[in-house]
């Protein structure tokens, strides 16, 4: 067996296809709303304050971090990063990402099913993300199938995070809009271009979803338990 080989950019190719479209609406969404600054002259951070706080979350702290578009949520920590553009910011963009970020610390306050389950998730399926390919691969020279059996496993606990991830991103979103409008952040007619760049954000997590779903497809054709000639 050549690893990868053909089958795996066959399987694959969905999710590349996919992700290289998800890429290109982010990058177009942000710049657009990037362009466009917001009517109440919020920057991110203040917005991100003012969701928590109108969601009554208190004791959330909020910082910059380097990196473009590197925002993000520590739940453990109770702080919330966001990028200088976003942190300083009083763009649209600025602001939709701000509040997606402040809608992780409302999930987390409220204790949201999916987010607690995903936080469990997190330190597992970082070790399948490691060990995974390595297993399979070996497996796979050896000709061990029990070998390639558990690697699967391990990359399993990937796909099972990326499942549960998709409704939590999805869900912080939706908060995030209706906070930014009913608190009076973003008008009815501002909120047009915040939604375009947090559903081109989600399209990545879909992305990501099904690149894995797939992967872990491939694995389990290649080793024969899902219909395929099982690889020497």
């Amino acid at each position: 067996m050549y690893f990868p080989d053909l089958m795996y950019f066959v399987f694959l190719a969905p999710g590349i296809l996919l992700t290289l479209w998800a890429q290109y609406r982010v990058k177009s969404a942000y710049a657009e709303a990037s362009r466009i600054p917001s009517e109440s002259g919020y920057s991110g951070a203040a917005a991100a304050q003012a969701v928590m706080h109108q969601a009554g979350v208190d004791g959330v702290q909020v910082e910059p971090v380097d990196g473009f578009l590197s925002d993000h949520y520590v739940p453990g920590e109770k702080i919330l990063r966001l990028s200088p553009d976003v942190y300083s910011g009083q763009s649209l963009a600025a602001l939709g990402i701000a509040a997606h970020e402040s809608g992780h610390a409302i999930q987390d306050a409220r204790r949201y099913p999916l987010l607690v389950v995903r936080n469990l998730l997190v330190p597992l399926a970082g070790i399948g993300s490691n060990i995974s390919w390595i297993l399979i691969l070996a497996g796979f020279l050896l000709g061990w199938l029990g070998l390639v059996k558990i690697g699967i496993l391990a990359f399993s606990l990937v796909v099972l995070f990326q499942l549960i991830n998709l409704p939590v991103e999805f869900d912080a979103s939706r908060r995030a809009r209706i906070a930014l409008v009913d608190g009076g952040l973003i008008t009815p007619e501002e909120d047009v271009y915040v939604a375009k760049v947090l559903n081109a954000a989600a399209l990545t997590y879909v992305a990501g979803t099904l690149t894995s779903v797939l992967t872990l497809l491939y694995y389990l054709f290649r080793s024969g338990l899902l219909g395929g000639r099982r690889a020497s």
